[in-house]
């Protein structure tokens, strides 16, 4: 259990978005796709997940992991599929967010989520590490009742808002993980993690791409890093981490990407520089394939309305 605190302890927990959403019409997102974590809880209406249509049930939560896609059922399980690109740019067709707060909970076919990141050591996002799929979380009032007073302190303009809304935020993520233990879900992934998140070397390595990100991050310097040959280092990071070094630079350069479209006026082109590409084309193309979606309109949807 000690093993699991230090995990939770070093975990930087950051608040991205939360909306109460009404169902305008039913549909099926073939491939929704978000970079940060997402638990959505489901107030009245129907909401099934994954190729064998789980069902969550009045008021039982869905919890889909940064970086994963996921199958997802809104209202009739046999409606029209569509891809989290058509989602996004037709979200007022499918949903309209709920700013009353006496609706929260009551409207028809609704549901609340809250958006977030959870990252060990700043640097490697927790959830996504563990490489699981979506997943129910059932019996649980105590986060159901977080996930809406995070809802209502953001639809009101009070003093204290943002703190609240980072304390809840941050309990719903030790919750979650508290859910996963007592569950005993994921036992493997999670005994692996708490031993390699105190590998110093591995540390290092974390938070040298992460302050290098837009830099030269070859296996050469990894190697040098963490003070292995460059032979091994890929194979040293793949076996501790379950992914190699490259793939996960990859994703932490779009990570960024995203964090830099959502929050600067910044062009496309000088995203991409920053981030480590400095070919402008092949960051928008390996941006399409990692997220379906292009730069350009990633930025749209964060500027509009967020689902």
């Amino acid at each position: 259990m000690e093993d699991y605190n230090k995990v939770i302890e070093s975990l930087g927990v950051r608040y991205i978005k939360s909306k109460n959403l009404i169902l305008q019409q039913p549909f099926t997102v073939r491939n929704y796709y978000d970079v940060g974590n997402n638990i959505i809880l489901l107030h009245k209406g129907t909401i099934a997940f994954g190729d064998e249509k789980h069902v969550v049930e009045e008021g039982e939560m869905l919890f889909v992991p940064g970086g994963r896609s996921t199958k997802i059922y809104y209202g009739d399980l046999e409606s029209r599929t569509i891809s989290n690109d058509d989602l996004i740019s037709n979200r007022d067709k499918f949903f309209k967010s709920n700013a009353d707060l006496d609706l929260i909970g009551d409207a028809e076919e609704s549901h609340s989520f809250v958006s977030f990141e959870a990252k060990v050591f700043d640097s490697v996002n927790f959830f996504a590490s563990l490489d699981v799929p979506a997943f129910l979380i059932s019996h649980n009032s105590k986060l159901a009742n977080l996930v809406i007073k995070v809802i209502e302190e953001s639809l009101q303009d009070l003093p204290g808002k943002e703190r609240l809304i980072n304390i809840y935020t941050e309990n719903i993520v030790v919750e979650i993980v508290r859910y996963i233990l007592r569950n005993r879900m994921f036992v493997e992934q999670l005994a692996t993690n708490s031993t390699y998140f105190k590998d110093p070397r591995l540390i290092d390595l974390f938070n040298y791409i992460k302050e290098n990100i837009g830099g030269d991050l070859s296996n050469k310097v990894l190697s040098n890093v963490a003070n292995v040959s460059e032979d091994y280092v890929g194979q040293y990071f793949k076996m501790l981490t379950g992914i190699n070094p490259q793939d996960y630079i990859e994703y932490q350069r779009m990570e960024r990407a995203v964090f830099l479209l959502r929050t600067t006026k910044k062009s496309i082109r000088e995203i991409g520089k920053e981030v480590g590409y400095k070919d402008t084309a092949y960051f928008c193309r390996r941006f399409k394939m990692m997220f379906g979606i292009p730069a350009g309109k990633m930025r749209r949807r964060e500027s509009a309305t967020n689902i």
